[in-house]
């Protein structure tokens, strides 16, 4: 299968998840593009004391998956693009949406 993960929240446990959902998909032998958007550009610099969420996208990046963030999303919050959000377009989220098997939004 080939899924497609929308992440629209900036909220630790929900990223947290998301990504381990994405990673479970992985070590199954799937593809699984992952695409930040809106306050979830943001996901690569929450860290709490229970939740990780840079550890598990950085996981997802180790075990092949292939991640996107939205370009503007990133301009309206000053956030730099990098290894953990790399800048894409609302062209890259179509493509997503549109060769992908299933697509999930979760924010």
């Amino acid at each position: 299968m080939h899924l497609g993960l929308i992440i629209e929240t900036n909220e630790p446990e929900r990223i947290w998840n998301a990504f381990r959902l994405a990673n479970t998909a992985l070590d199954e032998d799937n593809l699984v593009e992952v695409f930040l958007l809106g306050d979830g550009v943001e996901a690569p610099d929450i860290e709490t004391e229970t939740y990780n969420p840079h550890g598990v996208i950085r996981q997802f990046l180790q075990n092949g998956g292939e991640l996107f963030a939205c370009g503007t999303c990133l301009d309206s919050r000053g956030l730099e693009a990098s290894e953990l959000r790399p800048r894409s377009t609302m062209n890259d989220l179509l493509g997503i949406v549109e060769h992908t098997d299933k697509v999930v939004s979760i924010g």
